[in-house]
């Protein structure tokens, strides 16, 4: 085939994606050989590809990719997530532009549109993926919201009823009252903001003494159940048992005693709001308190805000003080400091509610994870080991999980309700099953599936992806199935650091309690995505570029290589488009390297020069050298370090020495033998490569040599390591330096590279002869030759103790050199003296640091050494 000029991402991409998939590459199954298993943090099923994708499934393709070269049975099993109040809320959003609420439909209805919602967009994300280049098997795609996979969730959540770990609780609950649902509280930010302290006078009943309370939420005040202060407060003696009346709404309330109130806080009268406040809801049980709920579900205020009721709780703060200060209880205001919960999703402020949920015991399902990664085994590895501390910190001091949601898009609890009270419920992974156990609690026969109404909550979308390793191979519904017995546990899992516990610890929670193992051996924790600044990308800072407008412009090699470029494991990545046309750069500097190798014409008859011989050793030596450095990158998933390594070893040793090296003199033929030596070393190039790279390196393979489909690069085999020869590297270094001070002198001398010179060497340093070949080649020399004395008339350059000469009769004008070489040494003396002064200054040598006085030193040796260069050019010249 001929090749074209230049390489054309667009069109290339899509025919190698297309040809990988109809040759079902991706596709995994059981088999004979060792499997490399990785399942994809399934993106929310509302997502679009954004930069952070971008970057965890990049990592993921280059394992994966690796893996299959290295001969492995690779799976990646892609996915998407429910994401229940993300999911729902923009179902919402969409019914409300059609002038539909989504309170006047019934649960099947509403599913419906959300069912269509997420068919018409669901897929979306998955679709981008493939642009990216990613080989996710996808025949094996799952949705957390998929029948088998719902119904494993039942199954679990029945089990871990049955055991005793899921109960259900009257609690202080995080309510998102913009999602009006319950939250977990690793689902809550908290972020500090400056408010109010308001000071507010409440009168004490049957006298006109009054007491101050401080409170940042004056609206609350509808709920205040008691005043409490401390018993040991001298200054309240004067109210134990009395009681006080609560401005506005004018209820008469207990004061009580009890030492929780701190004496230094605020006035040290503290007021109680047992339905809006955690630590004021243990108080108020303790004191068999009133619980006044004050808030509806959306945070407006009910009928216990008397002239408030309908309005938002922060249209009521404002309005409250206004009211409290015209009435003369507002005793001052001063600005505060506090922490604010938001909801992570919707970033609402939390509201602390009373409410029935359903919980899940960790107390004791959490030790083996805890173990399995911090225990002395460590089964379980996080990249980087940094995050072992934030792990430890979530793990240990964790507490039971809200697992139920008030919403109708996710997994419906399978609690049954036969009766009015709170505790006439049963659970069952089926309505028929509920009913048998409800007939048996009831001791009675009558009850029909008409009777059982199912608990209106759907599950925790974490909840559902906390089984997605064993879920996805189906291993809770069938635990002996051949898919989970040979995939599972997994290998690697890349994710972000912000669902370490959301999502990792619990996965890893659930492998033990359900397979008795780890769900995978490796965590690698990527950074997240920032601008130049230092910025998180976002849409609300549009400092986010679109991510398949990048693949576009940069290509999807291109792309993946500025990503990983500037990617260091585990830190923030700043993100640069200059990167990304570095990695487009790059694609075009293996395209066009190959464009060279391609136009060689071949002869058979001519012998292999010497110089080709070593060259192609010493670059063979390289490789394995590099590859030794790649492999042990990878091993401590250092992704972008063994890029690094790969890109300088192409571009600086394949593309600036090698080809240089071996080509063939201007329209002359190159050996065969080189020529065969050259494409196996640029295939091996390509296959290091293909994992970063992957629809420019296959495209070049299929240039190379015509293959079937079970040639393909994608599967071919990964280089083997061999020995490396390190005397032939460190020889080249030398002699690589040698011909950068030939090069240097033909420039500043402007000698033409086509016009052959003479070269002698005095070889002080015993250096070996093996690259005299390419010395002389690269730097067109009419021979090395080897001499026991300076030659004179010559220009002389050094590397090491060994001494260069180039004769330069008729090549420069001598005057113009001679007064160039005493300018350049009148200088050099100059300095030398000025660093000298400084050394015989006892005050620096003994004041400064020892790397300062080192450099000094190091200065003053180069300056001498340079010196007597130059006055020997100068003498050799006059």
């Amino acid at each position: 085939m001929q090749m074209p000029s230049k390489y054309d991402a667009s069109q290339v991409e899509t025919k190698w994606y297309n040809y990988w998939m109809k040759h079902n590459y991706f596709h995994s199954t059981p088999d004979h050989r060792e499997p490399y298993t990785i399942v994809i943090p399934p993106p929310n099923v509302t997502g679009v590809l954004h930069m952070g994708h971008m970057l965890n499934n990049t990592i993921q393709d280059v394992l994966i990719r690796r893996a299959r070269l290295q001969g492995k049975n690779a799976c990646w099993v892609p996915g998407t997530d429910h994401a229940s109040i993300a999911t729902e809320a923009k179902v919402v959003a969409k019914l409300k532009e059609q002038g539909i609420d989504k309170n006047n439909l019934s649960r099947e209805e509403f599913l419906k549109h959300a069912w269509d919602w997420t068919h018409e967009y669901g897929g979306v994300i998955l679709e981008q993926l493939k642009k990216l280049g990613c080989s996710c098997d996808w025949d094996r795609t799952k949705f957390t919201m998929d029948d088998d996979m719902s119904e494993a969730v039942i199954k679990v959540f029945v089990d871990l009823y049955n055991k005793g770990l899921i109960y259900r609780g009257y609690r202080m609950v995080n309510w998102d009252p913009e999602a009006k649902t319950t939250l977990s509280d690793e689902e809550v930010i908290y972020e500090e903001k400056q408010g109010n302290l308001y000071y507010l006078n409440y009168k004490i009943e049957g006298s006109n003494d009054t007491l101050t309370i401080a409170t940042t939420r004056p609206e609350t005040i509808f709920g205040d159940t008691a005043i409490c202060i401390n018993p040991n407060d001298e200054r309240f003696t004067h109210l134990k048992g009395k009681k006080a009346i609560v401005p506005i709404c004018n209820r008469v309330i207990p004061i009580i005693e009890d030492d929780y109130v701190d004496m230094e806080f605020g006035t040290g009268c503290l007021k109680v709001t047992p339905a809006h406040d955690e630590n004021d809801k243990v108080l108020g049980d303790k004191h068999k308190l009133e619980v006044i709920d004050i808030f509806n579900e959306d945070a407006s205020l009910n009928s216990f805000g008397l002239h408030y009721q309908g309005k938002d709780r922060f249209v009521v703060r404002k309005e409250i003080t206004q009211e409290l200060e015209e009435k003369g209880f507002l005793v001052k205001t001063e600005t505060h400091i506090n922490k604010v919960g938001t909801s992570e999703r919707t970033k609402a402020v939390i509201e602390p509610r009373l409410s029935d949920q359903w919980f899940l015991k960790m107390e004791e399902l959490v030790k083996p994870a805890i173990e399995a990664v911090l225990g002395e085994a460590s089964e379980i590895k996080l990249f980087p080991k940094k995050f072992e501390n934030t792990y430890r910190h979530w793990m240990e001091n964790i507490r039971d999980w809200n697992i139920s949601r008030q919403l109708l898009w996710g997994q419906q609890i399978p609690a049954y309700y036969y009766g009015d009270g709170k505790e006439d419920f049963v659970v069952a992974e089926t309505i028929e099953k509920a009913l048998k156990l409800a007939q048996e609690k009831t001791k009675t026969q009558h009850l029909t599936a008409k009777d059982l109404r199912q608990d209106t909550d759907a599950l925790d979308t974490w909840f559902s992806s906390w089984l997605w390793p064993m879920s996805v191979f189906d291993g809770i519904r069938n635990p002996e199935n051949d898919d989970i017995k040979y995939y599972y546990p997994t290998n690697d899992l890349v994710t972000g650091p912000d669902i370490l516990f959301f999502w990792v610890a619990r996965m890893i929670i659930a492998g033990y309690e359900y397979k008795g193992e780890k769900p995978f051996q490796n965590v690698y924790l990527t950074g997240l995505v920032r601008d130049k600044q230092r910025r998180k990308m976002s849409k609300s800072l549009g400092n986010s570029p679109d991510a398949l407008k990048l693949i576009e412009e940069y290509s999807a090699d291109g792309v993946r290589v500025g990503l990983l470029l500037s990617s260091a494991a585990g830190n923030d990545l700043m993100f640069d488009e200059a990167l990304c046309q570095q990695g487009k750069g790059f694609g075009n500097k293996i395209w066009n390297a190959y464009r060279l190798v391609d136009g060689w014409e071949i002869n058979d008859t001519i012998p292999q020069p010497n110089s080709s011989k070593t060259a192609i050793a010493w670059y063979e030596s390289k490789f394995q050298k590099a590859l030794l450095e790649i492999e042990d990158h990878f091993s401590k998933y250092r992704l972008s370090d063994a890029l690094m390594a790969i890109y300088k070893l192409i571009y600086d040793d394949f593309c600036g020495w090698l080809l240089e090296m071996v080509k063939p003199a201007y329209q002359q033929p190159i050996d065969a033998v080189t020529y065969k030596s050259v494409i196996a070393i640029f295939e091996d190039n390509l296959k290091i490569v293909h994992p970063f790279m992957p629809f420019l390196t296959e495209d070049i393979w299929h240039y190379i040599a015509e293959r079937t489909p079970e040639e393909a690069l994608i599967v071919a085999k990964w280089p083997e390591a061999k020995p490396v020869n390190e005397a032939l590297i460190t020889e080249f270094e030398f002699a690589s330096e040698v011909i950068s001070g030939i090069r240097n002198i033909r420039k500043e001398k402007n000698i033409a590279f086509k016009d052959a010179i003479g070269f002698s060497v005095i070889n002080n340093e015993k250096a070996g002869t093996s690259f005299d070949g390419i010395i002389s080649k690269l730097g067109n020399l009419e021979a090395v030759n080897y001499v026991n004395e300076a030659v004179e008339g010559a220009l002389t350059f050094r590397v090491k103790s060994n001494e260069y000469f180039i004769p330069m009769e008729g090549s420069i004008d001598v005057e113009a050199e001679i007064k160039k070489l005493t300018e350049e040494l009148n200088y050099t003396e100059g300095f030398l003296k000025s660093v000298q002064k400084k050394l015989s200054n006892e005050r620096f040598v003994t004041g400064a640091p020892e790397q300062v006085i080192a450099n000094e030193r190091n200065k003053e040796a180069d300056a001498l050494a340079k010196i007597e260069t130059l006055k020997a050019s100068l003498a050799s010249l006059e």
